[in-house]
């Protein structure tokens, strides 16, 4: 049995000039830097297989983006099989903007483009504005620091020991409020008589690895939760949300070298945000689904929209870290078994009927009519987006069925890890976790590509923003095949099958 090798890598990518902020309607760039953002990288050698997973305080991460990553990986380090990176992202909404490709299922800019008049005016806060990075540069930017942290935690790998644990931290919560007709809503207001009930659950799990030299001393940590960084989503800093502060309280504790692996679990319909203690931000969030009029006082937490609020969730992660780690050193392990496989899973697209495609084309044509002569305004551009979004949709269907999402597989011990490239609804992990013969499982989202939200069929009946059949390329019949496949590739590595 080969030793067990491990390495880690830290780069920055916080850009010495201003940067569009990608992750909201509203346009967005960046006045400061609030903490830095990072792509963080630990690799692994064992057992005759390898791995890279790099965390990237990024909104995701594109098909090209991975792609470049790939081919500059090669040339730093060419010994290591490229195609076994992980880079994953962990959904900060203040992070950089890049010229970004994924899987074109329809273009929804494009279709709406059709409907505005031409002298229609968007507004613009800083076009032509020379101090801000462009898209194009921002993605050769990104590649080059992120094939730079993997190459750095590959040539690094030296002997290591490791411990898994497992903690609790309230951070992510539902964030679909669903009412009594039937209909859910992201961010929905829960102070009416027609609200019901979140439409689903929340997991306050967080799946723990510590990592250590030979001489026992602390390396990193794998912090694995299912919580998307979004509790400064609107604001116009660079950060790396509440991630940002776990990695700063622990490096205070444990040292500036020790490195934090932040991976987010599924949480296409989870958030920080506790929608029924609901706390008001203290400025205006920009965003027409986050309105509320003259809602009452709550004693809760501080608004998980604000900079006090990402504090309180980073303490909540790192005193979990803290707290499991006397027992990490009790436990050192090396992985005995060590298994990667790397597959695309063949996944049908989803669907638009011709009524739906009716009625989205009527509500465009209708609020363009509307809305004639005025300037189109974020506000706009989120109304219009769902019906120009399945218009595009349903043109892409009718040469288009099926599409190709890479997925990861590994054994490492007694743990599993397996990933997607997707924001996926919370059900479909806790499928996953409950059935898994592993001792710990590992989920990952947003691992290799963006492809949109993968809802379950209940969110799909209750709809808004994240269940739109144009919210992501696969509906619940995808989500079912993707878990399935991830489940029985688990338990080929376990000897189940």
């Amino acid at each position: 049995m080969s030793q067990f090798l491990a390495g880690w890598a830290e780069v920055a990518l916080t850009p010495d000039q201003k940067v569009r902020l990608c992750g909201q309607f509203a346009e967005r760039v960046s006045e400061y830097v609030e903490t830095p953002v990072f792509a963080t990288s630990l690799a692994i050698e064992a057992d005759g297989d390898c791995a890279v997973l790099c965390s990237c305080d990024l909104v995701s991460i594109d098909l090209n983006l991975l792609q470049l990553v790939r081919e500059r990986l090669a040339e730093k380090a060419p010994d290591f099989d490229a195609r076994k990176i992980i880079i994953s992202a962990t959904h900060t909404h203040t992070s950089v903007q890049y010229a970004g490709k994924n899987i074109d299922a329809g273009n929804s800019l494009k279709t709406l483009m059709k409907y505005l008049p031409e002298d229609a005016v968007y507004e613009e806060m800083m076009a032509g504005d020379d101090s801000v990075m462009s898209d194009a540069d921002a993605v050769l930017f990104l590649a080059d620091r992120i094939s730079q942290s993997a190459a750095e935690a590959w040539n690094s790998r030296r002997p290591a020991r490791f411990s898994n644990q497992f903690g609790r931290a309230a951070i992510g919560m539902n964030r679909r409020a669903h009412y009594d007709d039937g209909t859910s809503q992201m961010w929905g207001d829960t102070n009416t008589a027609n609200f019901v009930a979140l439409e689903g659950g929340n997991d306050n799990g967080v799946e723990l690895m510590y990592f250590f030299d030979e001489q026992e001393k602390l390396t990193g940590v794998m912090a694995n939760l299912c919580c998307p960084a979004q509790t400064v989503q609107h604001r116009t800093f660079v950060s790396s949300d509440f991630w940002g502060k776990t990695r700063k309280l622990l490096q205070e504790k444990f040292g500036p070298d020790v490195k934090l692996l932040a991976l987010c679990g599924p949480a296409g319909d989870q958030c920080p945000v506790d929608l029924i203690r609901w706390v008001e931000p203290y400025s205006d969030v920009h965003d027409p689904n986050i309105k509320r009029n003259n809602p009452p006082r709550r004693k809760a937490d501080p608004s998980m929209f604000d900079i006090a609020g990402s504090w309180k969730a980073g303490r909540r992660v790192y005193h979990e870290i803290e707290d499991a780690y006397e027992d990490a050193l009790k436990e050192l392990l090396s992985p005995g078994t060590f298994t990667h496989e790397v597959m695309d899973v063949e996944l049908p697209i989803r669907m638009v009927t011709m009524s739906e495609r009716d009625e989205a084309e009527r509500r465009l044509q209708e609020y363009v009519e509307k809305n004639k002569g005025k300037t189109y305004t974020y506000d706009d551009n989120a109304r219009m987006h769902v019906y120009a979004g399945t218009l595009a949709r349903f043109d892409y269907q009718q040469k288009h069925h099926v599409f190709s999402a890479e997925i990861h597989v590994l054994r490492f011990g007694n743990i599993a890890i397996a990933t997607n490239p997707f924001e996926l609804f919370l059900d479909y992990g806790n499928w996953v976790r409950a059935q898994s013969p592993a001792e710990q499982t590992v989920l990952v989202q947003l691992a290799n590509g963006s492809l949109g939200y993968l809802p379950t069929e209940k969110a799909e009946q209750g709809g808004h923003y994240s269940a739109y059949v144009s919210s992501g390329l696969t509906g619940h019949v995808g989500g079912d095949i993707l878990m399935r496949r991830t489940l029985t590739e688990i338990q080929k590595l376990f000897g189940e099958i």
